[in-house]
């Protein structure tokens, strides 16, 4: 049941959230430091996810994890297309656990 609770209390804040943004004055949302924010924020939250979720393991996951992170990461210093970005951290994932079990 408490699950439930702190489920329906989120939702309940993220209306609020929502509605507080909607009442504001429009002057106040083209301030350009409410721009950069709303510019930065969601960057921050993705890296924060990718972080948690690659590093929050156990030590085999999570070093595989890691190691397909790497392999995203020079794929992109070595500017790849998208799609083999994603190929190369899968494959690179995929084969570490395969070999590790």
């Amino acid at each position: 049941m408490t699950a439930w609770i702190a489920i329906g209390v989120t939702a309940v804040g993220c209306y609020a959230v929502k509605l507080l943004g909607l009442s504001l004055p429009a002057a106040r949302l083209e301030h350009p430091l409410v721009r950069r924010l709303a510019a930065l924020v969601p960057l921050a939250l993705l890296a924060a996810l990718t972080a948690v979720q690659t590093f929050g393991a156990e030590w085999p996951v999570a070093a595989t994890r890691a190691a397909g992170l790497a392999a995203a990461a020079v794929a992109l210093l070595l500017r790849a297309p998208f799609l083999v970005v994603i190929g190369a951290a899968v494959a690179t994932t995929a084969g570490l656990r395969l070999l590790t079990g």
